[in-house]
């Protein structure tokens, strides 16, 4: 069982920076591969980004493809997601995302345990 906060979400300017963490509960998160989503009023929760279980290997949604950046901290049990350039169309809530598959994965139905989501908005 892995238990998962999300932080770091709030109102930022189009063109600012913000960086999302992830805080997870369990003893083995360092064999859990992590993801990134996010879902917007009256749309689907859609991916963001993926980080294998030992952080070497990630996966970005083109939306975000150089602009964000996933990485880990298995020895603090930690997930970041830096934000650069934010858009408006970034607004939405961002859950972060567990895996028992090692590999990084974009689908949300491979994920085990989600967190409650934390909120960003870009304002224009």
């Amino acid at each position: 069982q892995v238990q998962l906060v999300e932080s770091g979400g709030e109102l930022v300017q189009a063109g600012g920076s913000l960086r999302l963490s992830c805080a997870a509960s369990s003893r083995t998160f360092s064999t859990y591969s992590m993801g990134w989503f996010r879902q917007a009023p009256g749309k689907e929760r859609e991916f963001v980004a993926a980080i294998t279980w030992s952080g070497g290997a990630t996966k970005y949604a083109d939306s975000v493809n150089g602009r964000f950046t996933i990485s880990r901290e298995n020895a603090k049990n930690m997930m970041y997601l830096q934000m650069n350039s934010l858009k408006p169309e970034d607004t939405a809530v961002y859950y972060c995302a567990a895996s028992t598959i090692s590999t990084a994965q974009r689908n949300k139905s491979f994920y085990n345990y989600w967190g409650q989501g934390t909120q960003v908005t870009v304002s224009s």
